[in-house]
C-alpha cells in the first residue's frame, strides 16, 4: 500500500482542523462538517470552489456521522453545512428543538449512495485468497483480524455491525456473528432473533477484550493506518473510501453490503441500539438501511446564503462522479 494516500488523510485532518483562527478578514469563512468518508472528495471540491470564490474560505472539519451532528445539537458549534453518511440520522437528530426554541434543522437533501466493502492490503492475511463468495470463512479464522469504528460515533461502525448480521442470516452461517465480532467482547455480543427480525443492543462501553481478533477506532478513516502498518486484516469500510486510498478491497454480496436499493426490505431485517443513554430519545435504533449521505444546513448557520451556494456546488460536483466519489443517486 502506498503511504502517500494514507499521510494524504493525515494530512487534510490537520489542515482542516488547524485553519481557523489564521484566516484574513477579507475572507467570508464557511464551516463545513462532514463525514469522514468524504474527506478526500471535499478536498478536491473546496479547491475549485475557492479557485471560483477567492473571498470564500471553506473550512472542512472530519467526523464520524453521529460525531459531525453532534457538533451543532450537543456541542452548539456554528456550523454552516452538516454532510452525513446516513440520511435516517438528520431527522433522528436533528428534527428536535434546540436552544433557540427552533429545530435544529427541518430539512436534508439526499445526494449519494456507497456500499459497504472489506479493505485490505497485501500483507493481510489470506490476501490472495479472499473471494467475494469466501470473505466470511476468511474472517472467521483465528488468526485473522479485523476493524471496524466506533458505532456510536460513526455510520459506517454500525453499518459495519448489520453487515454481519445480515450475512449470518443471508448466507445461512450459523455463528458467523459471534466468530468473527461477537466473542470478541466481554461478554459476548449476541443477536436476538424474533420472527425473522435480528436486533443487537450494544453496551454502553463497547470495548473489545485484550488480544482479540477484533481492534475499534473513533472513525473508519483512522483504520486505514492499522491497515498499512499490520495491526488488522481487514476493515470494513464504504467502497468509495478503498477506492481513494488505493486499497485492495472486496465486494459483499449484494443482500449484506446495505448498497442495493432492491435488497431494502433485507437489510431492515437488522436492527442495532446504541449503548449511550443520551441516544435514547435521539435516535440510539440503527436500522439496517441502503447507505445514502445526506445534508443540511443548520438553523442557525451564521452563513447560510454562503453555504447555500457551496451545498448547490458539493451537489453538482457529486452528481458528476468520479473515482473516489460515493456514487450518484
Amino acid at each position: 500500500m502506498d503511504k502517500r494516500g494514507y499521510l494524504a488523510i493525515g494530512f487534510l485532518i490537520i489542515l482542516f482542523t488547524a485553519g481557523s483562527g489564521c484566516i484574513s478578514d477579507e475572507h467570508t469563512v464557511v464551516k463545513v462538517v462532514p463525514a469522514g468518508s468524504l474527506l478526500l472528495p471535499l478536498a478536491e471540491i473546496e479547491q475549485e470552489y475557492e479557485a471560483i470564490h477567492p473571498d470564500i474560505d471553506i473550512q472542512i472539519e472530519g467526523h464520524g456521522s453521529i460525531q459531525a451532528i453532534r457538533q451543532v445539537t450537543d456541542l452548539h458549534r456554528p456550523i454552516d453545512l452538516i454532510v452525513v453518511a446516513d440520511e435516517s440520522l438528520i431527522p433522528d437528530m436533528m428534527y428536535r428543538e434546540g436552544p433557540n426554541g427552533v429545530n435544529y434543522t427541518d430539512w436534508y437533501t439526499p445526494f449519494a449512495r456507497n456500499e459497504m466493502v472489506l479493505a485490505f492490503t497485501n500483507a493481510s492475511a489470506y490476501a490472495d485468497e479472499i473471494t467475494t463468495e469466501n470473505w466470511h470463512s476468511i474472517l472467521s479464522r483465528e488468526d485473522v483480524k479485523v476493524g471496524f469504528s466506533n458505532p456510536t460515533l460513526d455510520a459506517a461502525g454500525y453499518r459495519a455491525l448489520l453487515v454481519m448480521m445480515l450475512a449470518e442470516e443471508q448466507l445461512d452461517v450459523p455463528g458467523l456473528f459471534g466468530s468473527v465480532i461477537g466473542e470478541s467482547f466481554n461478554p459476548d455480543l449476541i443477536i436476538n432473533k424474533t420472527d425473522g427480525d435480528m436486533t443487537l443492543e450494544l453496551p454502553v462501553l463497547l470495548r473489545p477484550e485484550g488480544g482479540s481478533k477484533v481492534l475499534i477506532r473513533d472513525a473508519s478513516m483512522f483504520l486505514m493506518s492499522l491497515l498499512e502498518s499490520g495491526g488488522i486484516d481487514y476493515a470494513f469500510d464504504y467502497k468509495s473510501v478503498a477506492i481513494g486510498q488505493g486499497l485492495r478491497y472486496v465486494e459483499l454480496q449484494p443482500e449484506v453490503n446495505l448498497g442495493d436499493e432492491a435488497y431494502a426490505s433485507v437489510y431492515d431485517d437488522a436492527v442495532v441500539y446504541l449503548g449511550f443513554q443520551r441516544f435514547a430519545t435521539i435516535g440510539n435504533k440503527r436500522t439496517g438501511l441502503p447507505v445514502v449521505y445526506a445534508a443540511t444546513i443548520p438553523y442557525d448557520a451564521p452563513e447560510r446564503e454562503e453555504a447555500e451556494k457551496f451545498l448547490t456546488f458539493m451537489l453538482d460536483a457529486f452528481a458528476e462522479g468520479g473515482t473516489g466519489y460515493p456514487a450518484p443517486l
